[in-house]
């Protein structure tokens, strides 16, 4: 299997990680796609969101990669006409496509459409043949290549968070991700919300440059769930949600409330003081600025994740300019989102 993993490989070096190692597989992460057939305008250019999407798979599919993940969030707001649009385009992909949902997916109380069952998210988007599925039925895990992926469901079920865009874990489903974890090799968790972390860069972004940045629906109480996490020595958990392509560490010594980029603008460089956290990659969204998927190489040696664009210059600009002239809660996520990607590496373990 040729796989490039060096400096001429493709997209931007996001970071290089000691964990997870193992046996060479590559994954993609497509997040936060937001298909929307029948809509157009806003930062999430939802005329465009079709197109992006399938630009990434098209991308993907000449990388000869394990699996696709995807952190949810794959329509704009559930409607049954977006997921036929997400299946159409994923009709040709030879990959496995694996998904958690994300917030947008969900049945919500106020949607004024006829929101697909749950049973249909199971059918379409999750393993057919897991190695178990969770008690929600929209968890899962999964052997892609030398590692066992989770998939976490924090986006709810038809029966709770119908009214919220909040993210949880609950204690049934902590349990069992806590089981799973015992019996599985190298894990990575695959989750829509986010750790308090990467959180984190949010508030302080909002105190030092965007004070009218809103406060975006985050995870509620998700203490139990990093202790879990670490409990489990999970190596590295992919989420979205934010549409940011960053990093953080959660619990143990480096949950400071840090931004994930020293000061010095240099990227980290050490794990011996990170070893007993739990490490985040956040991916960015297909949809709005900066349009790119991540494509991750495990080796023996750790894992690279890189950010591929799926916009020429011009529809990068574009995304970019649409997104920093909308609202103070989506210029504040484009600042972010350039800030991380002038400082890459963000992490560099290696």
């Amino acid at each position: 299997m040729s796989r490039p993993t060096g400096p001429g490989g493709p997209g931007t070096i996001l970071a290089r990680l000691a964990r997870p190692a193992g046996e060479p597989t590559r994954i993609a992460v497509v997040a936060d796609p937001h298909v929307a057939t029948r809509a157009e305008g806003t930062s999430k250019l939802f005329e465009r969101t079709r197109p992006h999407f399938e630009a990434a798979l098209a991308d993907i599919a000449e990388r000869d990669v394990d699996a696709v993940l995807s952190p949810g969030d794959l329509t704009k707001d559930g409607e049954p006409w977006n997921y036929e649009a997400v299946d159409e385009s994923l009709a040709d992909l030879d990959a496995p496509f694996h998904a958690v949902p994300g917030n947008h997916d969900v049945p919500k109380e106020r949607d004024e459409h006829e929101t697909p069952t749950l049973g249909r998210f199971v059918e379409r988007y999750t393993p057919e043949d897991p190695v178990a599925r969770g008690p929600d039925g929209l968890s899962y895990r999964v052997r892609v290549g030398d590692l066992d992926v989770v998939g976490l469901n924090s986006a709810g079920t038809a029966e709770r968070l119908t009214d919220s865009h909040e993210g949880h874990v609950d204690a049934d489903q902590r349990e069992w991700l806590a089981d799973q974890l015992s019996h599985a090799g190298t894990a990575i968790v695959l989750i829509h919300h986010n750790l308090p972390a990467v959180t984190d860069q949010l508030d302080a972004h909002r105190a030092a440059v965007e004070p009218e940045l809103a406060d975006i629906p985050a995870m509620r109480d998700p203490e139990p769930l990093v202790e879990t996490l670490a409990s489990g020595d999970v190596p590295l958990v992919l989420s979205g949600h934010y549409h940011l392509p960053t990093t953080a560490v959660s619990g143990g010594s480096s949950d400071d409330g840090s931004d994930g980029v020293p000061a010095s603008g240099a990227s980290e460089r050490s794990s011996e003081q990170r070893s007993d956290g739990v490490r985040e990659i956040a991916a960015p969204t297909t949809c709005s600025f900066p349009q790119s998927y991540l494509l991750c190489d495990v080796t023996p040696d750790g894992t690279t994740v890189r950010l591929v664009p799926v916009a020429d210059s011009v529809g990068l600009e574009t995304a970019h300019a649409r997104r920093a002239a909308d609202s103070a809660t989506a210029r504040g996520l484009t600042g972010i989102a350039a800030a991380r990607l002038a400082a890459a590496p963000l992490v560099d373990e290696r």
